[in-house]
């Protein structure tokens, strides 16, 4: 291998242009001077080399430049997409999956071109832009680039085109340093092994291992997809691909289409006369609502949530098990609204991100709808988290609020309060009383982790008396705040003289201080039994309405079934799949991602260790929420039909 420097009259205009485009990113995105002076150093060097490399090396230099090019591209990627302490927490082992990803995609065109320079010209083009949407995506959304937003690309870029783009310093670096990279890749256009037959079976066989290396060191791994989170745990180009994984829900073993219209058959005449006198419908889900009751004895200075504990007259209460502990708000909206579970998808995945679409949005706004309901979904923050622009429209609500639609000074700490949202579906319902059937479906924000920073506007008057933590504190302030917003606004229904039903959730327990943890249950959260562990994920519920009605104490139910528990109680007749869910409850009373309660054996097992009939009806459930999720083509017109 030979290098020689030969400097011509086109090479010290291209490294003019260079110095151009450097100069401009520092004026304009603002690299600094150094990283400008080093491009153009490093461009006009690269630029002004020669290369010669012996053929007998070639296969030498081709496999070199393949891998050595995979590095820094995975690299460029995380750079662009990272700032610098996130991705300082990217493990060794995470970092070389991401380059064993960007390798597969180099072995691939090497196969294609049989030329290194040409296999790392196009290879880190394709990536880098990929990369790019990847940024742009996240400008625009505030979450990453996954598999399933491939699935409504023309809903993205009609969005997109709302946008301005622009360039950090990262991405111009980025960019800059990927003419250089490119620039001396071109010196190797001229690399390529003779022997194309067994570079070709070497790069299949390379690629393949690779791709069971990932499978297998990624078997627990899961997609993460909120904010940058999949890309410092898992490193971009690695989520990327395990969306693609979690994006193929595998049919279930028993599934076929005798099996569903055998269903079918047995729910196709389960539809009631419709009600004449509807009442008016308010869903709550309470951010991070919980009751640490169901993990220990927490005593406190003063009772926590004093109302929704003396509610005990026209109202079904107790707990739901939730699929999500800590994060991960739409996975329980979702199994709610739709009656679905997240036991039989991937585990991490967000279905209102990698599943829902115009053909699958199956929920309880189509059943009510048909019962001549105005749908309404308010939310008082960005209306891009977790992609609720683009789901609410799907699953057919008619009109939607979110952080803009509310007033602004409503704050406690830094969100909308739970109050500031009541009073907002007070005045909706205000606006059509007596005139229309109304159905809003709010999810409040005013209780958002985390709880350890100080502000001006709010301050912790409830707190723990025999287990102190500042963040508990302040999360058990907000949970009282919401439990005075809620009485203002049950006692606002309850001089009503139109039926009324609420129905009120939390989404998920808090994620709080591990040391509390450990002081509450004897325990922490590690090491637990499936019945300990359950109990993380325990919500508080209930149902009320302003008219007469004999409630109950429910304690064990799970958020899949709360909407056909509604509906009954509002006394909408069920359609097949909500009869179907209402059977199904009476067998396997709750259930969630993890595990679901054995009523045969009185306590918690996982999935394929109940008793025989548990078995069958999960299977039954499985069945159908395959078919109306995934089989649309097969989909049954009686569960899920128009």
């Amino acid at each position: 291998m030979k290098l020689n420097v030969h400097v011509t009259k086109k090479n010290l205009i291209l490294t003019a242009i260079v110095s151009f485009l450097s100069v401009s990113a520092h004026f304009l995105s603002g690299i600094s001077v150094f990283n400008m002076v080093v491009f153009i150093a490093l461009y006009f060097f690269v630029r002004n080399l020669e290369l010669e490399v012996k053929e007998k090396y070639h296969w030498l230099c081709t496999a070199s430049a393949v891998f050595a090019g995979s590095i820094l591209t995975t690299w460029l990627v995380q750079y662009l997409l990272l700032v610098e302490d996130l991705r300082d927490r990217i493990s060794d082992r995470t970092f070389f999956l991401n380059i064993l990803c960007c390798f597969v995609v180099y072995l691939m065109v090497q196969i294609c071109t049989n030329r290194a320079g040409w296999t790392i010209i196009i290879a880190h083009t394709l990536i880098l832009i990929f990369a790019g949407v990847n940024y742009f995506v996240y400008e625009f959304r505030g979450n990453e680039l996954t598999f399933g937003d491939f699935k409504s690309l023309s809903t993205g870029l009609s969005v997109a085109s709302n946008y301005q783009f622009s360039l950090n310093a990262q991405a111009m670096n980025a960019i800059l340093l990927t003419i250089v990279f490119l620039t001396g890749a071109a010196k190797l256009k001229k690399v390529q092994t003779k022997h194309v037959i067994w570079m070709r079976l070497v790069c299949v066989s390379l690629a393949m291992f690779s791709i069971a290396y990932v499978a297998d060191k990624t078997e627990y791994t899961v997609t993460e997809t909120w904010e940058q989170k999949g890309t410092y745990q898992n490193g971009y180009l690695l989520n990327f691909v395990l969306s693609i994984r979690d994006s193929f829900v595998e049919e279930p073993k028993m599934y076929s289409k005798d099996a569903v219209q055998k269903l079918e058959k047995d729910y196709a005449d389960s539809n009631a006369a419709p009600k004449e006198e509807k009442p008016t419908i308010l869903v709550i889900m309470n951010e991070s609502f919980a009751d640490f009751s169901v993990l220990g004895n927490l005593q406190t200075n003063q009772p926590v949530t004093p109302f929704l504990d003396s509610l005990n007259e026209n109202i079904t209460k107790g707990y739901a098990l939730s699929s999500v502990y800590g994060a991960k708000t739409p996975n329980s909206e979702w199994e709610f609204l739709t009656g679905n579970t997240m036991a039989f998808l991937p585990s991490g995945s967000v279905p209102y991100q990698q599943y829902v679409n115009d053909d699958n949005a199956y929920s309880i706004v189509d059943i009510l709808k048909k019962e001549d309901y105005n749908c309404v979904s308010m939310h008082p923050y960005y209306s891009t988290g977790w992609s609720r622009d683009t789901v609410y429209p799907k699953f057919g609500f008619d009109e939607m609020y979110f952080l803009e639609d509310f007033d602004q000074t409503k704050i406690m700490r830094k969100y909308i309060t739970d109050a500031e949202m009541y009073d907002k579906m007070i005045d909706r319902y205000e606006a059509g009383k007596g005139e229309e059937n109304l159905f809003i479906m709010g999810i409040t924000m005013q209780n958002h982790g985390g709880y350890k920073d100080l502000y001006d506007n709010f301050r912790n008057d409830t707190f723990g008396t025999n287990i102190r933590y500042a963040d508990v504190n302040q999360y058990l302030s907000l949970a009282h705040q919401s439990d005075l917003a809620l009485k203002d606004l049950i006692e606002y229904f309850s001089k009503e003289k139109e039926p009324v039903v609420i129905c009120f959730f939390g989404d998920h327990q808090p994620s709080l201080n591990t040391a509390f943890y450990r002081r509450l249950n004897g325990k922490g959260i590690s090491g637990l039994s499936i019945n300990e562990l359950e109990e993380f994920y325990q919500v508080p519920y209930f149902i009320w309405s302003n008219y007469t009605y004999e409630g109950e104490n429910i304690d064990r139910t799970s958020l899949n079934y709360l909407s056909t528990m509604l509906l009954e109680r509002a006394g909408i007749s069920l359609p097949p799949y909500h009869q179907f869910l209402s059977d199904l409850m009476k067998e396997v009373p709750e259930m969630n991602a993890r595990a679901y309660f054995s009523k045969s054996s009185g306590r918690y097992v996982h999935y394929g260790k109940g008793s025989a009939q548990e078995e069958l009806w999960i299977e039954k459930y499985k069945i159908l929420q395959y078919n109306g999720l995934f089989d649309t083509k097969h989909q049954s017109d009686v569960f899920f039909g128009e």
